[in-house]
């Protein structure tokens, strides 16, 4: 299992996504992609890591948080990787937690290499991938 709490024997598959794909559409979920793209261009570096919020490395989470000046220290992973509450990760972001969890996933369970500069591109797609706003929210400001 990993810090999303997703594992390879998942059941109901299909209500999880549906849960997912509302999170993310929905009026919270819409709000948190907007302020991480935000966080993400507004990123002096920009590199995310994978397995913690801020504590190891900056992940996608780790990036709204110090945008949003929400701390993280007591819902940090005990190593990278671990698994986390991801209800608590939901309440500490307001977002759902089907949300929480598949930010964590796509931030950290990319399957090749990447670097941390690939790994920000790829997550910033994803955000503006998912953003119902206009055309220009969805571009990377580099």
């Amino acid at each position: 299992m990993s810090r999303s709490g997703y594992c390879d024997d998942c059941e109901d598959l299909a209500l999880w996504r549906g849960a997912v794909a509302r999170a993310i559409k929905g009026k919270r979920g819409q709000a948190a992609l907007s302020d991480l793209a935000a966080a993400l261009d507004g990123m002096a570096v920009k590199q995310l890591s994978a397995g913690s919020f801020v504590a190891g490395g900056m992940c996608t989470l780790g990036a709204l948080a110090v945008h949003r000046g929400v701390p993280t220290a007591d819902i940090e992973p005990d190593e990278p990787g671990d698994w986390v509450d991801r209800d608590a990760v939901s309440q500490r972001f307001n977002i759902a937690p089907a949300m929480a969890a598949e930010i964590m996933y796509e931030n950290d369970e990319y399957h090749g290499v990447e670097t941390p500069q690939q790994r920000w591109d790829r997550m910033r797609r994803w955000i503006g991938a998912n953003l119902a706003q206009s055309p220009q929210a969805t571009e990377p400001k580099r």
